[in-house]
């Protein structure tokens, strides 16, 4: 084992007895040398009760990654940065944009950051804001900005950038790790807004490698119909992945039609679920 992902937040929880989950999501990356990093932070009502029960010192991790700037993967920045002191957050320059959700009801509900930089700020985060792909640790990538360049990925049409729900949220600030393991590359989501395919094929083109050996985390699916499902099932075989382990918004009905798909090779990570690479 060269670098253990733990999650610690998720829709839903595993075997392990004491953790809670919520509507959210939340990684843990520990190298065997080098810090730990910690992707996402989930709503705010679990990662630090999780952490503890899995004996997971969030006091070490200096550094945060957001994948982008909706309530449930930066709602728990605040009470990390209260209760495990000062963080250097990573994320893209719209993080802080206005976003809201029009539910079926016609309800207009904010999805955002609930506080501000400058009040993230005031509580001991520091924002390093870039959009590019870049190496942020040894082996470790932050995809920045993901080209949306395929005609199936169409996202979700159910958020915008403001009240009247004129402007569509295209959720530009979507970014996700990759991480060099011993089998491949291992790229770990938040809800990958910018679709799975378009990713891949971003993480592809700036390595120059197409080798992956795992994907974990939401993979949006949850939110799109039918034929994005089917037309990302057959691009994922093409990659030859061996290892997909779907959580938070990937989506039920989804995550089985891949599990069917994809015999052998789909998994659940929920919270508790380790991945040793």
């Amino acid at each position: 084992m060269t670098t253990r992902i733990t999650i610690l937040c998720d829709n839903g929880v595993g075997s392990l007895s004491g953790t809670l989950g919520e509507h959210g999501f939340s990684a843990l990356i520990e190298p065997l040398a080098g810090e730990p990093l910690l992707f996402d932070t989930g709503q705010g009502q679990t990662l630090l009760h999780n952490a503890q029960r899995m004996h997971r010192d969030l006091t070490k991790v200096r550094r945060v990654v957001l994948s982008h700037g909706h309530y449930d993967h930066i709602g728990g920045l605040a009470p990390l940065l209260r209760d495990a002191g000062p963080k250097e957050i990573l994320a893209h320059p719209d993080v802080f944009v206005a976003r809201y959700r029009l539910k079926d009801n016609g309800e207009r509900i904010p999805i955002g950051s609930p506080l501000s930089r400058g009040e993230y700020e005031a509580r001991g985060g520091t924002f390093v804001l870039d959009a590019s792909f870049r190496e942020i640790a040894p082996g470790v990538y932050l995809t920045g900005a993901v080209p949306r360049r395929n005609d199936f990925e169409a996202g979700d049409a159910g958020i915008f950038c403001d009240t009247t729900h004129c402007a569509a949220d295209l959720v530009p600030d979507d970014q996700s790790l990759v991480l060099r393991g011993r089998h491949g590359l291992v790229l770990l989501l938040g809800c990958c807004h910018a679709g799975i395919i378009n990713t891949m094929e971003h993480v592809a083109d700036s390595l120059g490698e197409r080798d992956f050996h795992a994907v974990v985390g939401g993979m949006h699916l949850g939110f799109c119909g039918q034929p994005q499902i089917e037309a990302t099932i057959r691009s994922l075989k093409n990659f030859g992945i061996r290892k997909i382990a779907v959580s938070h918004c990937t989506g039920f009905a989804a995550a089985v039609r891949l599990a069917r798909a994809l015999p052998g090779e789909v998994h659940s990570a929920q919270v508790g679920y380790t991945l040793e690479i």
